[in-house]
């Protein structure tokens, strides 16, 4: 059974959904939608990915505690998968931990952000995917979309075996 996601409900705790929810405002300001909880074709899961207006991929990876970014070493496995990487954390958490090399500060963003909105600290690089990735990528990202979309709309879509289009 595939869970609906939501903004709400698709990280841990209140800190990272605070994170989630300011820096999806401030990316929406900029035209720019975010969907939570996607899983990328190399299985990795990321917390925040969009669409920029002119196909970019964005992906932000939110970081709550000093141990849980500095003992992550899976996030560069998210780079092939992104137009632009972005770090999102609170306002209360040394932002200067990204800025070491090994967080790529030349090719990474940061927004720092709490639930009222987002801000940026630095803007992320761009480094271009193939335009076959991105486009296989986007419409992943489109179908993930719809089929929540249509779950919260339709609960009983799942159970009656309408999932990953098979009909029961």
């Amino acid at each position: 059974m595939t869970a609906v996601h939501s903004l709400a409900d698709s990280v841990s705790h209140s800190g990272a959904a605070a994170v989630a929810r300011g820096t999806t405002r401030f990316f929406a300001r900029n035209d720019i939608w975010l969907v939570p909880e996607i899983t990328l074709p190399n299985g990795r899961r990321c917390d925040l990915i969009g669409l920029d207006p002119k196909g970019a991929v964005i992906i932000i990876e939110i970081k709550t505690a000093r141990t849980d970014l500095l003992g992550d070493s899976k996030w560069p496995e998210y780079l092939d998968y992104s137009d632009r990487f972005y770090w999102a954390l609170p306002p209360e958490f040394e932002h200067a931990l990204v800025e070491r090399e090994v967080f790529l500060p030349e090719r990474t963003g940061l927004i720092v952000a709490d639930s009222y909105d987002g801000e940026l600290v630095r803007a992320a690089a761009r480094h271009s995917l193939a335009a076959a990735r991105r486009s296989v990528l986007a419409r992943e990202v489109a179908r993930i979309t719809m089929r929540r979309l249509a779950q919260n709309g339709d609960p009983e879509l799942v159970s009656a075996g309408y999932e990953a289009g098979r009909a029961g």
